[in-house]
């Protein structure tokens, strides 16, 4: 409790570690993860630190595991997850693990190269047979029909000579590329040569890239050397790759065949490197995720160690470090235990350092509370020892966000997906599922379960269900000869006014909880909530904020700062319950004090009731607005006089706020130098750096002048502010009926089969935007404008969020999976 209420207590130590213990002391403490290091050698380039050696191997093996780990995943395989915890070997291990490490590195790479080759190979024999039986298929069809165009001569044979006998080459291209191919061939060519080509229908696998390729066969005929040397110049240009191929049937079939069985032959050898290097992966899957931990523990270790200062002697180590003070018995226990595991007979020394320098910001959470701290920590951390506000967000954080959310069906999808979270906590967690949204979601479970039962509660509280009510417990409302006619309203569409001061439709009892769901389908229902819910904003972010000022009494007698005590706590509260504390008991007087019914006199009915923001403006103004009717012109007696005290009281504050603190900070100051100079020449030599800041004036009146006119201002403004709780509620409650009025009505209203099926489709269509826009859009408006309300309206009552978060060196998101943070 401690702890969230107020950070730990912190200590700045010194530690001496002998040179051979330094590596399991440090090695301890990394394990409790309670020790944040400070760095002694600020100035030493990290290329110079003692133990960069050390790191460069581990970086060095990291690359290897990262490298196994893509193979692991190339091939499918599950990696090994045991939960173990393995301990950081000792320095004499690291060479045993980077032998292993090299070893499997270097037989993955060869086995990877000669399957690269093997496939090289399988693709190139494929390819070859596909030529062979292409042009062994052209040269059928040229015998099959002796006739046809394919036959004759590119040139036309001279008389009496023999026609001029073709040649022709043979060869795969990309599929992609074969149109540009043929288009080069016949442009450079001029149309002197003659293209076949056959796509290869069988499936083709690049040997570097492993992804499926698609590839065509072409035979290109020709005549004369000049065109074959251009054909071919062609081909290796467009990346074409040409084969040989025999110019009889006999020598193609008989090529054929060796193609055949060598091709067989290598399927036989490749299948069998795939089943090895498959072992081998398995092999490694299995101590992949423990040599992950264990290299990560050494090299934190030894980022750790860099930080260290040698004595003299290069036989210890110096550290400093903040510890939590509660755990400096851990951390002592901690670091015999890691001279022992050691062997050395030099115990560890921790000693206790007196500082001026401002310890870390620690705050002890648990899965519940850390979602809560995250969000006051994005704000600002908390200053060393400051009120935490996250104790207190866990209850007004999803309060004030299910007042403008308040819509108990709402509420009761986002409780569905949140206890899913929840109850499915470790497995999602095991599933180490990625994405940011997803990860902000699942973050932040707990508040969003919380959330979804204060906006279940507060939908009760508003009667509002999808924008509808439930009459359970029988609504005060007489309409027409029935005393609980809302289903007939309902069907019959009437429009009804509700006005308590008709007694024959109303009995005077209130609904037993929440609002009477005859409002629901009353004309002035807007007007009634608008009322309604405008005041309860005020009171609600008064309370709010009175209580930030609470808070701040806390830090000023924990730091005791008496000072601010008495010029600025007791003066703001005073200020603030005057203004507004006093608006809030004319909200709540005339609630309690007018009314319909014959127990009201005719001054206390309902229509003599005044509004309490004129009476509010009027009180500022010094004002008096003359009695209208039998009506009084005052809420009770002697309210002017009371009104006129208040007033010149929280005025008569504002110069309290201002001007004493600067004078008296001055004052102390002065007597505090005339005290130290007086002390200096009694006693000569005892001068010493006494870590003081220089005292100016001037910035402190300004640095106050600017607090006081925040406060008094924002005193306005943020009351102003909780206006947003009434006007979001508002926006909520009216896009749930309008989108129940256009989309739901249309399929309710219809009585025959066709309504039915429309009825289905439309609710489909109410669903998706339900969760879309009102749970999703809207939950995320209402969640920013809370974030808000705290963070303005709230903390800066109180909270000044000027630390540091506590950086321990610690294992657990390794352990986890998770690199930690440099």
């Amino acid at each position: 409790m401690g702890s969230i209420f107020r950070s730990e207590e912190m200590a700045l130590c010194q530690l001496f570690l002998s040179s051979e213990a330094a590596y399991n002391c440090v090695s301890e403490l990394g394990e409790i993860g309670l020790v944040q290091f400070r760095d002694l050698n600020p100035d030493v380039n990290a290329f110079q630190r003692k133990f960069v050696h050390e790191v460069r191997r581990c970086d060095e093996m990291e690359r290897v595991l990262r490298y196994l780990e893509r193979e692991v995943e190339k091939d499918k395989l599950p990696i090994l997850d045991t939960g173990e915890n393995p301990e950081a070997p000792q320095p004499r291990e690291m060479v045993d693990l980077e032998a292993t490490f090299e070893k499997l590195e270097s037989e993955l790479r060869e086995v990877n190269s000669n399957a690269e080759t093997l496939r090289r190979n399988s693709l190139e024999l494929t390819e070859l047979m596909h030529v062979l039986k292409a042009t062994q298929l052209f040269f059928d069809e040229r015998d099959a029909e002796p006739n046809s165009s394919i036959t004759q001569n590119l040139l036309p044979a001279e008389e009496g000579k023999a026609p001029v006998q073709l040649g022709f080459v043979a060869g795969v291209t990309y599929t992609e590329r074969m149109p540009m191919f043929e288009r080069m061939l016949w442009r450079v060519c001029r149309g002197n040569v003659f293209v076949r080509q056959s796509a290869i229908l069988q499936r083709l696998i690049d040997p570097v890239t492993e992804e499926e390729v698609r590839k065509t066969v072409f035979i290109i005929f020709f005549q004369g050397d000049q065109l074959k040397n251009k054909v071919k110049k062609i081909c290796e240009g467009c990346r074409g790759t040409m084969y040989p191929c025999p110019d009889t049937a006999a020598e193609r079939k008989e090529m054929g065949e060796g193609v055949k069985g060598r091709l067989d032959d290598l399927t036989t050898v490749l299948t069998q490197t795939t089943d090895h290097r498959h072992r081998m992966l398995a092999g490694a899957a299995k101590h992949l995720r423990t040599w992950f931990i264990k290299v990560r523990k050494i090299k934190a270790i030894y980022h750790a160690l860099n930080m260290l200062n040698l004595d003299v002697t290069n036989k210890c180590l110096i550290a400093e470090c903040w510890i939590p003070t509660p755990d400096l018995g851990r951390i002592q226990e901690a670091l015999r235990k890691g001279t022992e595991k050691a062997g050395s007979s030099m115990q560890p020394i921790v000693n206790r350092m007196d500082t001026h320098l401002q310890p870390p910001t620690f705050h002890r959470n648990n899965k519940f509370t850390q979602a809560f701290q995250n969000l006051i920590d994005a704000y600002g951390v908390a200053s060393y020892r400051e009120v935490n506000p996250a104790l207190y967000t866990t209850a007004t954080f999803p309060f004030l966000f299910a007042v403008m959310f308040g819509d108990a069906g709402h509420g009761l999808i986002m409780l569905c997906f949140s206890a899913w979270m929840v109850l499915r906590e470790k497995a999602l967690i095991a599933s180490k599922m990625s994405g940011e949204i997803w990860n902000i979601f699942f973050g932040g479970r707990y508040i969003l379960l919380l959330m979804s039962f204060f906006s279940i509660y507060t939908g009760c509280i508003y009667n509002d269900i999808f924008s509808k009510s439930f009459n359970i417990f029988g609504s005060a409302w007489h309409i027409g000869e029935h005393a609980n006619a809302t289903a007939e309203v309902l069907e019959h569409e009437e429009q009804i006014m509700l006005d308590p001061a008709y007694k024959d439709i109303y009995r005077g009892d209130p609904y037993p909880f929440g609002m009477d769901p005859m409002w629901q389908i009353s004309t002035n229902k807007i007007a009634f909530q608008n009322s309604y819910k405008m005041k309860i904003s005020i009171i609600i972010g008064v309370f709010h904020m009175t209580f930030g000022i609470v808070l701040s009494l806390f830090n000023h007698t924990f730091f005791k700062h008496t000072i601010n005590i008495f010029c600025e706590f007791i003066p703001q509260m005073i200020f603030l319950i005057g203004m507004f504390g006093y608006l809030c008991f004319m909200i709540v007087y005339k609630w309690v004090m007018y009314g319909c019914g014959e127990q009201f006199d005719t001054v206390w009915q309902s229509s003599c009731a005044p509004s309490v923001l004129i009476y509010f403006i009027n009180m500022i103004l010094l004002k008096k607005d003359p009695a209208i009717g039998e009506c009084n012109q005052w809420m009770y007696n002697g309210q002017f006089t009371v009104q006129l005290v208040v007033l010149l009281v929280a005025l008569l504050m504002v110069p309290i706020i201002l001007f004493p603190k600067p004078l008296i900070m001055r004052h102390a100051h002065r007597a505090k130098v005339a005290a130290r100079q007086t002390t200096e020449v009694d006693i000569p030599g005892s001068s010493e750096d006494h870590h003081e800041e220089e005292f100016e004036f001037s910035e402190v009146f300004i640095e106050q002048t600017i607090h006081t006119i925040e406060f008094v201002l924002g005193s306005v403004s943020h009351t102003a502010s909780y206006l947003r709780l009434w006007a979001l509620s508002l926006a909520h409650a009216q896009l749930s009926e309008v989108l129940w009025n256009m989309v739901m009505v249309i399929g309710l209203s219809q009585s025959s089969l066709v309504g039915s099926i429309m009825l289905y489709l439309l609710f489909a269509v109410w669903a998706a935007l339900t969760v879309s826009v009102l749970v999703l859009m809207e939950g995320l408006s209402a969640f920013l404008h809370t974030l808000r309300l705290h963070w303005v309206e709230f903390q800066s009552k109180f909270y000044k969020g000027e630390g540091y978060a506590f950086a321990p060196l610690t294992f657990k998101y390794i352990i986890s999976g998770q690199e930690e943070d440099d």
